[in-house]
């Protein structure tokens, strides 16, 4: 069991921003034509960072502080990045991307009052990492990691390479960071780098010491180290420290999506399909993710509630490709729906990023659009860290089976006894 995988990669590099990135010039026109676009971008930058925004909660009321700091300031720089950050917070709190818009535009500010800055490098970075622009970013991560070299430069350094599947080069950079500063965010990266390499008991541990580095002052990383501590305890089967980390998760913040779906699925694999299905539509109503409505789905369907799960499959096909197009790509495979849409799905992920999981999309949308050879190339990827998931090892053994490799599709299905739910085809 595990969390929504896009949701850890928006959520373990802790910032993330939009689609306009700093001003360049353009192949036409030259350098009028460049200085006319900077200028526009200095001045809009500005007025889409103060303008006002709806809601009043804590952040919110702190969003508009900072809106009215910036406007009176002289010198607001420090104050721009500040801001910029807090719309990081406003989306992680919110699940809205919309906010990491606002922060980019924060970047685009501050780098035309400061050029070169490093903190708007930085901002920057997390931005093009959580747009999952994983290359573009790591050249970004590089020059802060070499110039100024601040545990949160060699932060985003191993994620971006944790994400292109490069995972030693991801170790060493984690390693460095852990080094400058031990802390719940170094702590976190380390225990999701063991669990990638296999390693469940080292990435307990680890969790467990960013789970102790956690407060009351950051509820919204306090809840996720929990939420994440929780899901290893249910992987290693032991639910009750699982659903008492959970439950502990929801008291740093009570309406936190990936903890109410952690906690449906646990009902689920107690047969709660009721309680499994309150929980999850809770959750995707907070966070519609598609592994979020997957989830839903599936409670739903085990519930008997079989209208209502069609409903939810249907919202998942109309915003799935667009919202996250790995684990939509997992769907279609695992539903035997549109395959060479998975396929072409899963290989415009890959020119982006080669993990392990990516490398398992393309190998069980490949195996359902009938390619066994090219699916067993993926899968020798996406098995090569030795990482012990339960759906990894379900396709594996489905995958060898298809091939006629019985020897390994026993060993993958029975040695490692496997039990998930969403890997049978829709009837």
């Amino acid at each position: 069991m595990q969390l929504s995988r896009l949701e850890f990669t928006d959520r373990i590099a802790f910032f993330a921003i939009g689609l306009v990135f700093f001003p360049v010039a353009v192949a036409v026109g030259g350098d009028s034509t460049a200085a006319q676009s900077e200028q526009l971008i200095n001045v809009a930058a500005p007025q889409i960072i103060l303008a006002p925004q709806s809601g009043d909660g804590k952040v919110d009321r702190e969003i508009a502080r900072l809106q009215q700091a910036v406007r009176n300031a002289s010198n607001p720089n420090l104050l721009i990045e500040r801001l910029g950050w807090t719309f990081v917070a406003k989306a992680r709190q919110s699940f809205d991307p919309g906010y990491y818009k606002l922060a980019e535009q924060c970047a685009v500010y501050l780098d035309s009052r400061q050029p070169g800055s490093r903190e708007a490098l930085l901002l920057r970075g997390h931005v093009l990492h959580n747009l999952h622009c994983f290359k573009a970013a790591e050249p970004l991560a590089r020059e802060l990691a070499t110039k100024r070299g601040l545990a949160c430069d060699f932060g985003l350094l191993g994620d971006v390479l944790m994400e292109q599947g490069r995972l030693k080069e991801a170790a060493k950079a984690y390693q460095t960071m852990l080094d400058l500063k031990p802390s719940l965010h170094s702590y976190a990266r380390a225990a999701h780098l063991r669990w990638l390499k296999g390693d469940l008991t080292g990435a307990i541990e680890a969790m467990q010491l960013a789970v102790a580095a956690s407060s009351p002052q950051d509820a919204e990383s306090a809840a996720w180290v929990n939420t994440r501590l929780a899901s290893y305890q249910f992987q290693a089967g032991d639910n009750n420290e699982a659903r008492r980390t959970a439950d502990i998760a929801l008291t740093y913040q009570h309406d936190y999506a990936p903890a109410l779906l952690l906690r449906g699925r646990m009902k689920l694999s107690e047969g709660k399909s009721d309680d499994a299905t309150a929980q999850i539509q809770t959750a995707t109503q907070l966070n519609p993710l598609p592994e979020y409505r997957w989830a839903l789905a599936d409670a739903l369907r085990e519930a008997g509630r079989e209208s209502d799960a069609l409903n939810i499959e249907q919202l998942l096909r109309q915003t799935g490709a667009a919202d996250d197009p790995r684990t939509y790509a997992l769907y279609l495979a695992t539903r035997c729906q549109l395959p060479e849409t998975a396929v072409q799905l899963t290989e415009s992920e890959l020119k982006e990023r080669a993990d392990v999981f990516t490398h398992d999309a393309a190998a069980w949308s490949l195996a359902r659009a009938g390619r066994i050879d090219d699916a067993l190339t993926h899968l020798g990827q996406a098995l090569a860290e030795g990482t012990k998931d339960a759906r990894l090892f379900f396709h594996a053994a489905v995958i060898h089976s298809k091939a006629g490799h019985k020897e390994s599709s026993s060993n993958s299905s029975l040695a490692q006894s496997i039990t998930i739910s969403q890997t049978a085809c829709a009837q």
